[in-house]
């Protein structure tokens, strides 16, 4: 069974912001922007997960693990493929714990794991975005040739066509660049890809503005959840082109240098 991102939202983790995330000595070890306010962070999580849960989702909320202040960001920790899990090995080395804590909360469920990128390869679940036989995967500063290199024979063997482009020093992962938005439609900032790189799908154009700009979670065909605040501007070219815009003010996970999509792990889609 392979996941598409663009379909329903049944099943997904997430990682409710605890002490780690408000208590870190030194942001620069964790790529966190600056540190965020208490009370709004756990207000914009909960709004968050009852959103989810409102369009028909199961939400598993993990327990933040020790010593791990972005944890809250599940999405790069692990990457799900159907009935298994491929653990990943984090680009930022102050991460490198968190893919033993997802992948046992992973088996527990009774997702097993079917594969693991191995050093010297560096590979995070936000740079991979599954769309039916298709996975786009980005080449970033978190996901180096190896670990794409690894990826790509893994999801090649499980029957995936695989689509690799360079990110760019100025966006994290491939999933600040596109986010499908339906099983065969994606948001994307075009000039970032290749012409020919989305054959087959259907496409709606944004320009790059900040590393998010394409980044949304999606709840089912054309329904998606944006930080307006800050993509205004995607937010608009989604609803001229149909699509059903929920906003969702995010800014305190944007102090830890994350969108929308990085605070979940999609489980199941169907």
């Amino acid at each position: 069974m392979r996941i598409n991102e663009g379909e329903s939202l049944r099943r997904v983790a997430v990682c409710a912001p605890g002490d780690e995330y408000f208590n870190v000595e030194d942001l620069d070890v964790h790529n966190i922007n600056e540190p965020a306010d208490r009370a709004l962070t756990e207000q914009q999580h909960r709004f968050l997960k009852q959103l989810m849960e409102g369009a028909g989702a199961e939400v598993v909320d993990l327990p933040e693990l020790d010593g791990q202040p972005n944890s809250v960001f599940t999405r790069d920790s692990a990457l799900v493929v159907g009935d298994g899990h491929i653990r990943v090995r984090m680009g930022l080395s102050s991460r490198e714990g968190e893919t033993g804590w997802m992948s046992d909360h992973l088996k527990e469920r009774g997702i097993p794991c079917i594969g693991k990128i191995e050093a010297p390869g560096t590979l995070e679940g936000g740079d991979v975005i599954l769309m039916g036989e298709v996975a786009f995967v980005g080449l970033s500063c978190r996901s180096n040739e190896s670990g794409v290199e690894q990826i790509s024979a893994i999801l090649a063997d499980l029957g995936y066509e695989v689509r690799v482009v360079p990110v760019g020093d100025d966006a994290m992962h491939i999933g600040g660049i596109m986010s499908a938005i339906g099983p065969r439609r994606v948001l994307c900032c075009a000039d970032r890809f290749p012409d020919g790189f989305f054959e087959g799908f259907d496409t709606v154009e944004v320009a790059f503005l900040n590393p998010s700009s394409g980044n949304v979670i999606c709840l089912g065909e054309d329904e998606v959840v944006v930080n307006v605040a800050e993509n205004g501007v995607t937010a608009s070219a989604l609803v001229e082109h149909g699509v059903t815009v929920w906003d969702m003010d995010l800014s305190e996970f944007r102090k830890g240098a994350g969108g929308p999509t990085c605070l979940i792990l999609p489980l199941e889609r169907g």
